[in-house]
């Protein structure tokens, strides 16, 4: 039975109508259009599907939408700023050249954002530690491991 539920998405209040068990991947793409999160092994492990919830970068796609009620919820899109500027992750990642089909893109991208908010100059092995739960089949991760280094704040 559907259930209203009222989650804090990018800064702004949205409500959802759907099972208290739907994940919240399922939400997020098919009820609020954000596409940045993305459907990739549904177990967990890819990190294809990460979000920030309250700050923590979470896998999504077996997260239930009923425990999310007050909590803060950031996808790839909640990244930029009002202005349309992009995050310096993101900006990066262009300057690299980190991407090939992109799928893996959001998670490695909010798992660097993550890092970074927690530790502002990480090491190379830091970078590397923290990246290694996004899967990436094309093989982009020296260049993410770059990109991560001109986002933190030793490259600033």
């Amino acid at each position: 039975m559907n259930q209203s539920f009222t989650l804090r998405v990018n800064g702004e209040d949205r409500t959802v109508e759907v099972d208290p068990a739907t994940p919240l991947l399922y939400v997020l793409r098919n009820q609020l259009q954000l596409n940045g999160p993305k459907f990739g092994c549904g177990l967990q492990q890819c990190g294809a599907c990460m979000v920030h919830v309250d700050g923590a970068c979470v896998p999504s796609c077996q997260l239930p939408v009923s425990t999310l009620t007050g909590k803060k919820i950031r996808t790839l899109e909640g990244l930029a700023e009002w202005d349309g500027s992009l995050h310096p992750v993101q900006q990066a990642m262009i300057d690299q050249q980190a991407a090939q089909c992109g799928y893996c893109l959001n998670g490695i991208v909010m798992n660097a954002v993550a890092l970074l908010d927690e530790d502002p100059a990480p090491s190379e092995q830091a970078i590397k530690d923290h990246l290694q739960i996004n899967v990436c089949r094309c093989g982009i991760h020296a260049r993410a491991v770059r990109a991560v280094q001109q986002a933190s704040s030793t490259n600033q």
